[in-house]
C-alpha cells in the first residue's frame, strides 16, 4: 500500500484557513454541541462585560484582562484545534479535485483531435488516448487494444488489457495506458464518474458523534455542572463568614475546575483518527467506523493488489541451471528495452547497465497485443513476455511445454 507523504499539521495551507474558521466555529449554534466549551465562552463573555466596567470604573484592569485573554483563548484554541483537524481531511479532498481538474484527453471530431480539459467531456464523447496518457473519463474501448495500469484506482499491481468487444472494455478516469492506444466513448454524464464519486465519499464523511464520544461528553458535562453548583455557593460561605470574593476570581475558579481541555479536543481527536486513515488510503465513512475498526482483528482482502506498493518491481535475477547470471542479466536487459510498463523498466534499473540498446540492433517494443518485447541484433533475437506468447512465437503448443 502507498501511504502518503505526512503533511505537517502546522502547514501554512492550513493554519492560515483553521485560524478564520476558529473565529467562525465562535457561533452559539456551533459551540452549542460542546457544552463545556459553550460554557466557557459564556463564562468569558461575562468576564469581557465585567472588565469594560470595571475599565469605565477604573478598577484592578491588570487582573480581569488576564482572566478574560485566557478564557477567549481557552475557546479559540477548542475551535482552532476542530478547524486544523478538518483542514486535514478537506485537503485529501482538494487533492482528488487537483487530479480531477488535471485531468485532460484528445477529443476525436471526424479526422481530427483536440485537446480538452476532461471536465468539457460529455457522454458519448469519444476520445483517443495513447501511450503514457491517463483516461479523463469512464468509458468503453470501441477501437483498439492497450495495456492500462490501474494500480491507482484498484490497487491491482499488475497491468490489465483493455480492448474492444467483450468483458474487458470498460477503463476507468484517471489510469494510466502504457502501450499501444485506445478509442474510449465516454460513458459517464460530467461528475458523474469514478474520481467524483471518490471525492463525494471524502467531502461526505460524517462527523457524527460516536458512543464513546457521547459517554465522555456526557461525564463532562455532568462535571462542569458540579463544580457550577460548587462555585455558586462560594459567595454565600463568604457572606455567612463576614466576607466577599469577587466575581472575577469565581469565575478564574469556575474554568480552572471544569474539564476545559479535553472538551476543547474531543471532536479534533475524531476528526484526527479519520484523517490519519486517509494517509494510509483508507476511507473512512464516520468516527463510528473507526472505533469499530479497532475491536477488528482479523482482515480479509480480496487481493494482495490492496496492500502492494501498486507496480510491481525486478528485485533479484535467479538463473536456471546451466545459464551464467551474466548472461540472464544482459538478455533481460536487452529485452526489457523496448518494454515501457513498470515492470521493464524495473529490470533495466536492477541490471544497472543503462538504456543504450547495442550499435546495428533493432528494438522491438511491448505491445498489448504480443505481450512481447525485445532485441534484434543480427542474426539474434533476444525477447521477454507472458509465457505462452513467447512460446507462440517458437510454434510450441503452450499446453505441450513442461517448464522446469
Amino acid at each position: 500500500m502507498a501511504r502518503q507523504p505526512t503533511q505537517s499539521i502546522f502547514a501554512a495551507d492550513l493554519v492560515g484557513p483553521a485560524l478564520r474558521q476558529s473565529f467562525t466555529k465562535l457561533h452559539p449554534r456551533l459551540l452549542v454541541r460542546n457544552p463545556v466549551m459553550f460554557t466557557t465562552a459564556i463564562v468569558a463573555l461575562l468576564a469581557t462585560i465585567l472588565l469594560l466596567r470595571t475599565a469605565v470604573t477604573k478598577g484592578d484592569v491588570l487582573f480581569e484582562a488576564q482572566l478574560v485573554f485566557w478564557l477567549w483563548l481557552t475557546v479559540l484554541f477548542g475551535s482552532f484545534a476542530e478547524a486544523l483537524a478538518e483542514g486535514r481531511g478537506n485537503a485529501q479532498a482538494a487533492a482528488l479535485r487537483s487530479t480531477k481538474a488535471e485531468l485532460r484527453g484528445k477529443r476525436v471530431r471526424g479526422d481530427s483531435t483536440k485537446d480538452v480539459l476532461a471536465s468539457e467531456l460529455r457522454k458519448d464523447d469519444v476520445v483517443l488516448v495513447e501511450t503514457g496518457d491517463l483516461i479523463p473519463g469512464d468509458g468503453e474501448v470501441i477501437e483498439g487494444v492497450a495495456s492500462v495500469n490501474e494500480a491507482a484506482i484498484t490497487g491491482e499491481s499488475a497491468p490489465v488489457i483493455r480492448e474492444a468487444g467483450g468483458d474487458r472494455s470498460a477503463v476507468t478516469a484517471g489510469t494510466r495506458v502504457i502501450s499501444d492506444w485506445i478509442k474510449v466513448k465516454v460513458t459517464a454524464e460530467a461528475r458523474a464518474g469514478f474520481l467524483d464519486r471518490m471525492i463525494a465519499l471524502v467531502e461526505g464523511a460524517s462527523r457524527a458523534k460516536t458512543p464513546n464520544e457521547i459517554a465522555l461528553t456526557v461525564l463532562l458535562t455532568g462535571l462542569t455542572l458540579i463544580f457550577l453548583v460548587a462555585v455558586g455557593t462560594l459567595p454565600a460561605f463568604a457572606a455567612y463568614a463576614g466576607g466577599s470574593i469577587a466575581v472575577p476570581v469565581l469565575i478564574a475558579l469556575f474554568v480552572a475546575l471544569i474539564p476545559t481541555t479535553i472538551s476543547a479536543l474531543l471532536s479534533a481527536i475524531g476528526i484526527a483518527g479519520m484523517d490519519r486513515l486517509i494517509r494510509f488510503n483508507v476511507l473512512a465513512k464516520s468516527g463510528r467506523a473507526v472505533e469499530a475498526a479497532g475491536d477488528i482483528d482479523t482482515l480479509l482482502l480480496d487481493k494482495t493488489g490492496t496492500i502492494t506498493l501498486g507496480d510491481r518491481q525486478a528485485t533479484e535475477f535467479l538463473p536456471l541451471s546451466g545459464i551464467r547470471e551474466t548472461e540472464l542479466v544482459e538478455a533481460a536487459r536487452l529485452s526489457s528495452l523496448g518494454d515501457e510498463t513498470p515492470e521493464g523498466r524495473s529490470i533495466i534499473e536492477l541490471a544497472g547497465n543503462g538504456e543504450a540498446a547495442p550499435d546495428g540492433s533493432e528494438v522491438v517494443g511491448f505491445t498489448a497485443q504480443t505481450r512481447v518485447s525485445g532485441l534484434d541484433i543480427g542474426d539474434r533475437k533476444v525477447r521477454k513476455g507472458a509465457v505462452d506468447a513467447v512460446l507462440k512465437l517458437h510454434a510450441f503448443e503452450p499446453a505441450a511445454v513442461i517448464l522446469r
